[in-house]
């Protein structure tokens, strides 16, 4: 099988990435005083650029102060000091590769003890089953609050560029904000945003059109698009095909493929509907289908381990492959391939019947993982679930006391 892993791929924006290995965005919730990156953040990018990857994508930077994933997400905002960024950009150059910044707002997808703002396209909370009163009761979006959303993702975008970062990736998959416009099943509105798909993919693409036309045309946009939802009725693979159509005049440089969202974790290999238990791993079968009309290059991220299939994807006509879990084990795995060797350990399953509590605790492994590499430590893939789980929940109740701190601290100064 002839390998193209090592090979540069050359970009719409005049970007080379060095080879077609990237570390995929995974949620760190790892921020400072002040929702910064700080030195634990820094090491952590410092080690995984070490190790040979081509890109690296951090994970999810919120553009709303008032609108965070978790209590210890970074926000990047007109407000928030460039220092750190600059810092954060440095280290995840430290081996030459590049470094993109993914840029998310969360829309309905935040926790109900979470201070600021829950909104969404429609008041459609998240379903969870029992487990619903974690997030809270979404309100439908103004136009106004639209427009100005808008104008926060290319906010954060312009302020990356200057902080040194190569790139940014907007985040329209996993069910957050921009994800919700584009579902026919949280989207209800009957205004321009609503309805059709030209219409719930609009902020979308008002949001690329805002940053493309913010940095400069050698900075890379990126955009994350789910391959399907993962629940019947709602945004699927022909979707999935007339947006990419949709993004490709607008300076779009690649578009990662995953799935899923909180309620469907297909991206942590659980989804709602049980039908499509073969076609979510990897995502490969409909990637297969997906590259094939595209007119961007796509990057595939979902559950890739081993160099062989990671060949495979290639092969299939896929341009990047993109890895979260199998980096936050092994940090240098690509350097490995490049030797010849693969990884000698894996992340203990988390076999729970609770799809909502299991993806939970395999999001609590992978932060405990990345907090080792942060300091300077091994990983120890045999974690229990429940440990890390229980860790995660004391860290997060610290992170939400300064987090509401710091957000009635910055509401009075403005």
């Amino acid at each position: 099988m002839t390998s193209e892993l090592f090979s540069p791929l050359s970009l719409h924006s005049g970007q080379v990435l060095g080879n077609r290995i990237a570390k995929a965005a995974m949620e760190e919730n790892m921020a400072g005083d002040g929702q910064l990156p700080d030195r634990e953040l820094f090491g952590l990018y410092r080690r995984w650029a070490e190790g040979g990857t081509g890109l690296l994508i951090t994970g999810n930077v919120m553009v709303h102060a008032e609108a965070l994933t978790g209590p210890a997400g970074v926000v990047l905002d007109q407000a928030a000091p460039l220092e750190p960024f600059v810092e954060w950009a440095k280290a995840g150059k430290a081996g030459g590769g590049a470094i993109w910044m993914q840029i998310n707002h969360p829309g309905r997808q935040i926790g109900s003890d979470m201070p600021g703002v829950v909104w969404g396209p429609s008041a459609v909370g998240v379903d969870l089953g029992k487990h619903s009163g974690r997030f809270g009761r979404p309100v439908a979006m103004t136009a106004g609050q639209i427009e100005e959303t808008v104008t926060r993702y290319a906010v954060t975008a312009q302020r990356a560029e200057q902080a040194g970062f190569d790139g940014v990736e907007v985040h329209a998959a996993h069910g957050y904000l921009l994800s919700q416009f584009l579902s026919p099943l949280v989207n209800q509105r009957t205004d321009q945003w609503g309805g059709s798909l030209e219409n719930r993919a609009r902020m979308l693409l008002d949001v690329v059109r805002a940053v493309r036309a913010a940095v400069s045309p050698s900075f890379a946009v990126a955009v994350k698009l789910n391959s399907a939802d993962f629940q019947r009725g709602g945004f699927d693979a022909d979707d999935a095909r007339q947006v990419i159509g949709m993004l490709a005049p607008l300076g779009v440089d690649l578009v990662e493929l995953s799935g899923g969202s909180y309620e469907s974790p297909a991206m942590s290999g659980r989804p709602a509907d049980a039908r499509t238990q073969a076609r979510e791993a990897y995502f490969l079968d409909l990637a297969k289908d997906l590259v094939t009309t595209s007119p961007l290059p796509l990057m595939l991220t979902g559950g890739i381990t081993r160099r062989e299939t990671a060949e495979r994807v290639l092969d299939s006509g896929v341009a990047v492959i993109g890895m979260g879990t199998a980096l936050a084990v092994t940090p240098d795995l690509p350097e490995r391939w490049r030797a010849g060797r693969e990884a000698d350990r894996q992340l203990r399953p988390v076999t729970w019947s609770d799809k909502a509590l299991a993806s939970a605790a395999g999001m609590a492994q992978v932060r405990h993982q990345m907090r080792r590499i942060a300091r300077g430590s091994r990983p120890t893939p045999g974690t229990h679930p429940a440990i890390a789980l229980l860790a995660e929940q004391r860290k997060q109740r610290g992170a939400l006391r300064r987090y509401r701190t710091w957000l009635n601290t910055a509401r009075r100064a403005a």
